[in-house]
């Protein structure tokens, strides 16, 4: 089996429907989403739609769990409360619960997906080197977890000591754990603006990283047009 596990897709349409053609013309035949469906873009409903008739795994991300509630954006960076207020305008009461009511963390097969870690899925903690995710492992109980949050595809490996790998593809080992961040969907942040997605090969026990081009000058037309701050659309050129 071929897993597509892909995640922060952040209401980016034509990010998502490049990403789920090229799952498809690589021969996944599975495919998992790690949360944060919504937030940032211009297409959070339609995102939404697309996911929920896949009916996939689906993880809730923080910008999930900020859509569907009505708690106070305050003290949130100023730019993703806006979008965040916006998201929730588009939203029905019926998509906003079927956020409300996404698992923090799932077990497929023999790993775990979450949006952030497993110490504290809830506390939206970001894992952005060796030490941040020394103490996921203590949580990990399975050999694979995927996660997101972070927008940077990072691979980090507990062996004899807790290390980050950086390749494009890995065969995992089975005596060691690893903690995979499978980047972002919508709004990658590590200076590639193409969609980022993991392939996940049971049978090779490979994972590969996938970048994807896709039709960018569209989703910043409609970020501009829909009113939400102009920087959402810039920060799409740069990768950041």
């Amino acid at each position: 089996m071929r897993f597509a596990i892909f995640g922060d897709i952040h209401a980016n349409l034509e990010a998502l429907t490049a990403v789920l053609k090229d799952s498809e013309e690589m021969g996944c035949t599975a495919h998992l989403c790690l949360g944060d469906v919504v937030g940032y873009n211009a297409d959070p409903v339609a995102c939404m739609e697309v996911v929920q008739e896949m009916g996939c795994p689906v993880i809730k991300g923080n910008h999930d769990e900020d859509a569907s509630t009505d708690h106070s954006l305050e003290a949130m960076n100023p730019i993703a409360a806006e979008a965040l207020q916006w998201t929730r305008d588009q939203l029905s009461p019926e998509q906003r619960d079927w956020l409300r009511k996404l698992r923090m963390v799932r077990q497929v097969a023999d790993f775990t997906i979450v949006h952030s870690t497993l110490d504290q899925p809830g506390g939206w903690n970001y894992v952005t080197n060796k030490f941040d995710a020394m103490s996921n492992f203590s949580y990990q109980f399975t050999n694979v977890c995927f996660h997101g949050h972070t927008h940077v595809p990072r691979i980090f490996r507990r062996q004899q000591r807790v290390e980050e790998i950086i390749v494009d593809q890995i065969e995992l080992e089975p005596d060691a754990k690893y903690f995979i961040n499978a980047g972002s969907v919508g709004q990658p942040r590590d200076g590639d603006w193409r969609a980022c997605y993991a392939i996940y090969d049971v049978a090779s026990r490979q994972v590969t990283y996938r970048r994807v081009e896709y039709d960018k000058e569209t989703t910043k037309k409609k970020i501009l047009d829909a009113g939400l701050p102009s920087l959402l659309a810039e920060r799409l050129d740069e990768g950041r």
